[in-house]
């Protein structure tokens, strides 16, 4: 009977000391930032090493850049949304500026500074991590955004509408069509259907 509040008073404590850390840090204080940097980091390198389909230093790169881009317009945050929803927004946007960019013709890029071969993959051709990938990469560019946001990431669909731009409806309506995709392409995997 004593948890209920215990938890209660520590979820309120952890959000009076974010809420600090981001007064300090939109006052320009580095160090309260570099705690919400390192309080966000990880979610915010998962969402861009999904979006860059697992290219870890293209995410690493691109998550610096949120990051910059987050303490350049911390006084931009309304508070609207969460914070965390705010990073992700900017990831999401640094991410398809990235996308939009012309790339080098090959011949251009150098010795070894080009990206691996997007035909390899050192990882086995078996299992269900790797059909699972597959499955991702065959969703249109949209269902792929809603599902990374709201599983990958475990934003809720009003939070992931907001990253993403759209009304909650069209969301949910990403994701239907996203998750019935995925259950086609995965059919093989599921044990009822071996029948």
């Amino acid at each position: 009977m004593a948890h209920g509040p215990v938890v209660s008073d520590e979820s309120a404590r952890i959000e009076a000391l974010a809420a600090d850390r981001l007064a300090r840090a939109r006052r320009g204080d580095r160090r309260a930032f570099a705690g919400l940097v390192e309080a966000h980091q990880s979610r915010v390198r998962l969402q861009l090493r999904r979006l860059t389909r697992g290219d870890a230093a293209l995410a690493d790169d691109l998550a610096q850049e949120t990051f910059v881009q987050a303490w350049l317009h911390l006084a931009d945050f309304r508070g609207d949304a969460r914070l965390a929803t705010w990073l992700h927004r900017i990831a999401l946007t640094r991410f398809l500026q990235h996308a939009r960019r012309p790339q080098l013709p090959v011949e251009w890029r150098g010795d070894g500074d080009g990206p691996a071969d997007a035909g390899h993959d050192p990882r086995p051709a078996e299992g269900l991590g790797r059909d699972v990938e597959r499955a991702l990469q065959a969703l249109s560019e949209i269902q792929r955004l809603a599902v990374v946001h709201c599983f990958h990431l475990d934003l809720s669909h009003a939070e992931a509408a907001q990253v993403l731009g759209l009304p909650l409806g069209t969301l949910k309506s990403h994701l239907d069509r996203a998750k019935a995709r995925l259950r086609d392409l995965l059919q093989a995997w599921n044990p009822e259907s071996a029948t």
